[in-house]
């Protein structure tokens, strides 16, 4: 069975969203050890009596503005608090690796590290409820099954009106997740609104678990009754450390539905996914090409050129397919979308994807940090490489959401025009 588990080869969009927010700590430059990329791409620490000609440039650096910015700083800055040597050190390797100006090389502290990885296991600590806009206002869209919110009574339609006493008027998504969101064992309460009345629930948050993939096998266009024929809907919300076990999992449903013909066909959602492993984008391709096609050729300096090809028999080579798609698509989703549509296997509705076609891996460091560099780029199966130009969609249907809501199923124009693509 693939484990992607063992896998350190990984596109981060969605770590460079969650953790180059707010860095800033571009301080200097700090190395009290040199690195290196062997030719298997393994990161290597040399000291200082190595012979490598990159050593010896090192040797000449002269360190000392370094040394007499840092302790000007600790002599002359007026809020002593605010001096954490630690995170100035790990502000000064940020500003390092920053220095090679690509957004998607970055240097993660141990914090960081980890939750960049338990974001990829499909794993944060919070209530578990999916948030959303309505009206402006912060609305519980659903609780998530087994989770804190849904043990405490929240309820889908509740407007959270308070958190911790704090007023959410006018606050944005981002600002009540993070507020919302805390360590396990730790509480929140959160004033809700329902039917008009407010009411004040406590939770203690824990460990949630997302899922990387959702499927719902009777979607159907909307106002037509029973006239309408079923397709199969899969969200695909990121290539994870469990995607593909959960993927084999849907997919079986899917499968037995198509095979009995209860369904038309299938429609593959990936809005808004950031992507995350190469070697699952190649194994979810081959459920829909044939064994032996190309689905992405790697080239890089570093590791070599690799051509990742299709290497088992998938389960759905016949279903008709179609793929959404939108600006926040990215790297290992375009990897899929982009082979899908080369070999014209599905058709892309929605709106022009991210634009990310680079490749990174994911380097453990010293004391639990660690380090995502850009190793390779990616070239689809038709010969481009999208990256900071995204793929254009077969047939483009732009999401027109009315200010201060969030997406709902009535809204949702291009999961519509996907449906009837299938099923007219």
């Amino acid at each position: 069975m693939f484990n992607p588990q063992k896998l350190t080869r990984i596109f981060l969009v969605l770590s460079l969203a969650v953790f180059l927010f707010g860095i800033g700590y571009k301080i200097g430059q700090y190395r009290s050890a040199g690195v290196k990329i062997t030719s298997n791409g393994s990161l290597n620490l040399f000291s200082g009596s190595s012979s490598s000609s990159q050593n010896a440039n090192l040797k000449n650096m002269d360190f000392s503005l370094f040394w007499d910015t840092w302790q000007q700083l600790e002599d002359k800055y007026v809020d002593r608090t605010k001096l954490d040597q630690k995170k100035m050190y790990y502000g000064a390797i940020k500003g390092m690796v920053a220095s090679v100006d690509d957004p998607y090389t970055f240097f993660l502290t141990p914090d960081e590290n980890k939750q960049s990885k338990d974001d990829l296991g499909g794993k944060f600590e919070g209530i578990g409820a999916q948030l959303g806009l309505q009206a402006g206002r912060i609305t519980v869209i659903a609780p998530l099954k087994n989770s804190p919110a849904e043990k405490a009574g929240i309820i889908s339609g509740d407007f959270i009106n308070k958190v911790d006493g704090q007023s959410t008027k006018g606050w944005v998504l981002p600002q009540a997740v993070s507020k919302i969101r805390g360590a396990k064992g730790t509480k929140v309460t959160l004033t809700i609104e329902r039917d008009g009345k407010e009411k004040d629930i406590q939770m203690v948050r824990d460990t949630i678990l997302v899922e990387s993939v959702e499927v719902k096998l009777d979607e159907k266009k909307q106002d037509c009754g029973t006239i309408c024929g079923s397709v199969a809907y899969l969200k695909l919300n990121q290539f994870g450390e469990n995607t593909v076990d959960e993927w084999e999992t849907k997919v079986a449903e899917i499968k037995k539905a198509w095979d009995g013909q209860q369904i038309k066909g299938m429609v593959l959602d990936l809005r808004d996914n950031p992507g995350g492993y190469l070697e699952s984008s190649v194994y979810l391709a081959g459920e829909f090409l044939p064994k032996g096609k190309l689905v992405v050729r790697q080239e890089s300096k570093v590791l070599g050129n690799k051509d990742y090809n299709v290497m088992r028999t998938g389960s759905l080579l016949d279903i008709p397919l179609v793929v959404l798609v939108n600006k926040g698509s990215a790297s290992a989703a375009e990897i899929l979308s982009g082979a899908l549509r080369d070999y014209k296997r599905a058709r892309l509705i929605g709106e022009k994807t991210f634009g990310k076609g680079s490749v990174q891996e994911a380097l453990d460091l010293d004391a639990g940090a660690g380090l995502h560099v850009t190793v390779a780029k990616w070239i689809l199966p038709g010969g481009s490489w999208i990256n900071h130009i995204g793929i254009e969609p077969d047939i483009k249907v732009e999401m027109k959401i009315p200010e201060g809501n969030t997406l709902t199923r009535q809204m949702d124009t291009q999961l519509e025009r996907a449906i009837e693509e299938i099923a007219p």
